[in-house]
């Protein structure tokens, strides 16, 4: 399970992976999030854990976790939530956040837990690679997946230690800068076929997606794509999840893309 349930996630078609923030809205209304998520056909779902300075998001999952700390949301609530997730659904889980909670919590109890409440993967931004060795010892052994990230701008020596290190997908931002949507988005093609050349660990490509277009562009050579503030946005504003989400999911079928 875990890491394995995650890369299959990617094998017959090109992934759909939605992010919501835990707590945002309180526990029924992720709960709820998620199940519209699935409802329209997600392959993965991107659980984050709200922290208090999120360097790599953009303003509207910023609000997001505001939202959540306030509403008294932890790492330790966001591992049982993904425990009902887990106990509901079917989907392999991502749990994405910042070092800080983790290493508070205790990296051996937060692997330990995190794969005790169904998780498959893990997303920690502000970890690189080369810094990552007491939690890839740990999530080793418990064949919990890890997914660190590449930039267009990344180093050949970073991205070998990306492709190193990642088991569960490789996590491909397709801008400089943070989260959040964009009306345009470069040409990663080339990169992110290279990148696909160089690994058996699957290539998601994520940041600044809020459209099907852009889904089904980035569709047609990445193994996986990654929605999260256009998702976050309509929960913000009250709008239903499945109809947006099916739309992408339509979007990357191979006849699509």
């Amino acid at each position: 399970m875990s890491a394995r349930r995650l890369q299959a996630a990617f094998v017959k078609r090109p992934a759909l992976v939605t992010y919501v923030m835990a707590g945002d809205g309180g526990v029924e209304g992720t709960l709820d999030a998620v199940a519209q998520c699935v409802a329209g056909g997600a392959n993965v779902l991107e659980l984050g854990f709200p922290f208090s300075d999120p360097i790599a998001d953009g303003p509207v999952i910023a609000r997001a976790a505001q939202r959540s700390l306030a509403a008294g949301t932890t790492l330790r609530s966001t591992l049982e939530l993904a425990r009902t997730i887990r106990q509901r659904f079917d989907v392999p889980l991502v749990l994405m956040g910042y070092l800080n909670p983790v290493l508070s919590f205790g990296l051996e109890r937060f692997v330990a837990t995190a794969t005790d409440c169904g998780v498959d993967g893990l997303i920690l931004p502000d970890l690189p690679p080369e810094e990552a060795g007491p939690l890839l010892a740990l999530t080793t052994k418990a064949e919990l997946g890890t997914c660190f990230m590449l930039a267009p701008t990344s180093t050949p020596a970073r991205e070998r230690a990306v492709l190193e290190a990642s088991t569960g997908f490789v996590y491909f931002v397709s801008v400089t800068g943070v989260t959040g949507a964009r009306t345009e988005l470069p040409d990663v093609r080339a990169q992110v076929e290279r990148l696909r050349a160089a690994t058996r660990t699957p290539v998601a490509v994520g940041f600044g997606v809020s459209t099907p277009a852009q889904a089904a562009t980035f569709g047609a050579f990445a193994d996986g794509v990654v929605v999260g503030s256009a998702l976050v946005d309509r929960l913000s504003r009250k709008e239903p999840l499945t109809p947006f989400v099916a739309s992408l999911r339509t979007a990357l079928e191979p006849s699509s893309c």
